[in-house]
């Protein structure tokens, strides 16, 4: 059927298009709303265009300059605030470039809902240019992949991606052909998604009673703590039972975040990451209670078990995933903050076993003529760092010297990728910037790692993310050099020098200095970091250190 004369459009017009009342982009917007997800992290694509093109104004758009970036700062986002994040990728290339920091978002148990832009559903069939294999492409690191079968499921679908990721913390996808969103909406049922899903957040006095039974067995209990619980009220659970057992607390290997106070009498250090120092880190102990945290992280393989015969593993975590990889004699899939409430009421009070010295060497500054060493910008944060700031580590080769004389100390004072992949830090603390903005961010980096992601400096400045990037700059791969060293061989891979990474900041518009001295050092971080909580301008420090000879990661 053709339009009268009348209503025909004139040369170079587009005819106009019958639309619902409602249509599917519509509803979505009303179920972002909802939930909380008016701010979209993205770097759109033409698959994402009709989604975009009206969008409302109580909404905020944050754009980044790729989809690793994206992720990132979403990541960091949800984090920082405890609940999903909205991120908006662009078809095979945006999911494909935005895998891996998709991976360090699930270990990391950050909630994210992924909306992924398809090509037009008309001709799916065909194969058009920008069409997708997308449901695979993430492979298992979403905690849900969902195209919906029609576009009138799709506000359902980024509902249920909403809780499906607040239950699993992780990143939950729904795929979108282009064309459902002027689709019209479906006004006439029930969507399949519940509008409230209550979650328990007590564990049955049953089972935490036989898990009380087992520690009350046990002479010389200690507990090992892991990014599962940093919460507030499970941080505090943990600290009321370690004191009620006088156990030293551990903290797990290669952890998202700190799960106990490191400033703590019981705080005891970091759990080695191979089997041998682990098994005899934990000899003097018959149970191990870990709370939130698999039974052990580790990186570098040695055969063997993972602790002495006679050693009792129990593990107390929210996260199945985490509780089935577990070589534990029991193992509690529960709320820990629960669980650890209980067992304070239920086990008699244990005298107090110091946990063993950690002796931390004090460092003075370096003489005339010798150079500026990661330890020495270390320690000089340390002194300075305010006790409430948020420290983003992402620098392989002085994480144990970072551990060690920066203690976490309260909740969320530590966030690292836990996944290993670099590419995190400057857009993830820009992401924890954004969601607490009461706090002041330090992210702590390596030169080769800031370069993963540098160009989201662009965003920083864009948005007035008053973040602070220390980069370790000491011109090489040092993780890996260390590591070909042991292995007795040479490297196949030149240093990386030459690269001007506060030339590359200047550049993205992002403030930047180069600092080369101790002088320089604390003249800039006494300028700095006393401002951090009320910074709304980026500063990148490039730091020129010397090549550590021997370090373990």
């Amino acid at each position: 059927m053709s339009l009268p004369a009348s209503q025909k459009p004139a040369r170079g017009e587009r005819a106009p298009r019958a639309r619902s009342a409602l249509s599917v982009r519509d509803a979505t917007y009303a179920v972002l709303r909802e939930r909380d997800l008016t701010t979209l992290f993205s770097n759109p694509g033409s698959t994402e265009v009709t989604f975009l093109a009206e969008l409302p104004d109580d909404f905020r758009f944050v754009l980044a300059l790729h989809e690793g970036s994206v992720v990132a700062m979403a990541t960091g986002y949800a984090i920082a605030r405890g609940v999903p994040s909205m991120v908006l990728l662009h078809t095979t290339a945006g999911l494909g470039n935005a895998v891996s920091a998709l991976a360090t978002a699930r270990v990391n148990r950050a909630p994210l809902v992924v909306v992924v832009g398809q090509q037009d559903r008309r001709h799916l069939a065909h194969q058009p240019f920008l069409a997708g294999q997308l449901e695979g492409l993430a492979g298992t690191y979403p905690v849900r992949v969902e195209q919906p079968i029609r576009p009138q499921e799709v506000p359902a679908a980024v509902d249920r991606a909403w809780h499906e990721s607040t239950t699993r913390r992780g990143p939950a996808l729904v795929i979108v052909p282009m064309d459902d969103w002027l689709a019209p909406a479906d006004v006439d049922s029930e969507p399949a998604s519940p509008q409230r899903i209550l979650r328990a957040t007590a564990a049955s006095p049953g089972e935490v009673g036989e898990l009380a039974a087992l520690l009350a067995d046990a002479r010389t209990p200690a507990l090992v703590v892991g990014a599962g619980a940093d919460e507030p009220d499970t941080r505090a659970a943990v600290v009321a039972l370690a004191e009620r057992l006088g156990a030293p607390v551990w903290q797990e290997a290669f952890g998202a975040r700190a799960g106990f106070p490191q400033d703590h009498p019981l705080f005891a250090g970091h759990l080695p990451h191979d089997r041998p120092r682990l098994r005899e880190t934990l000899s003097p102990y018959d149970a191990v209670l870990v709370v939130g945290a698999p039974a052990f992280r580790q990186y570098t393989y040695a055969p063997g078990r993972l602790v002495l015969e006679g050693t009792r593993v129990l593990v107390v975590t929210a996260d199945s995933d985490e509780a089935l990889r577990s070589p534990a004699d029991l193992t509690l899939l529960a709320p820990p903050a629960s669980v650890c409430e209980q067992l304070v009421e239920l086990l008699p009070a244990h005298e107090g076993r110091p946990a063993p010295e950690r002796e931390i060497a004090p460092v003075p500054p370096p003489g005339p003529g010798e150079p500026l060493r990661a330890v020495h910008v270390i320690d000089a944060l340390a002194a300075r760092l305010p006790a409430d700031a948020i420290l983003v580590e992402e620098s392989p080769s002085n994480r144990p010297e970072l551990n060690a004389r920066v203690p976490a100390t309260s909740y969320l004072s530590l966030v690292s990728a836990a996944m290993g992949g670099l590419g995190f830090a400057l857009p993830g603390a820009m992401g924890l910037r954004m969601g607490a903005p009461g706090r002041g961010v330090v992210a702590v980096v390596g030169d080769g790692s800031s370069l993963y992601q540098i160009q989201s400096l662009w965003s920083a400045v864009h948005y007035r993310i008053g973040a602070v990037f220390v980069v370790l700059q000491n011109q090489g791969y040092a993780v890996m050099d260390q590591l070909a060293g042991r292995a007795e061989g040479g490297n196949a891979w030149p240093s990386v020098d030459g690269v001007d990474i506060a030339g590359l900041a200047t550049a993205l518009s992002c403030p930047a200095r180069t600092v080369t001295t101790y002088d320089e050092l604390t003249e800039v971080f006494d300028a700095v970091l006393p401002t951090l909580a009320g910074r709304e301008e980026p500063l990148l420090l490039e730091v020129h250190i010397a090549r550590e000879p021997t370090s373990k990661p």
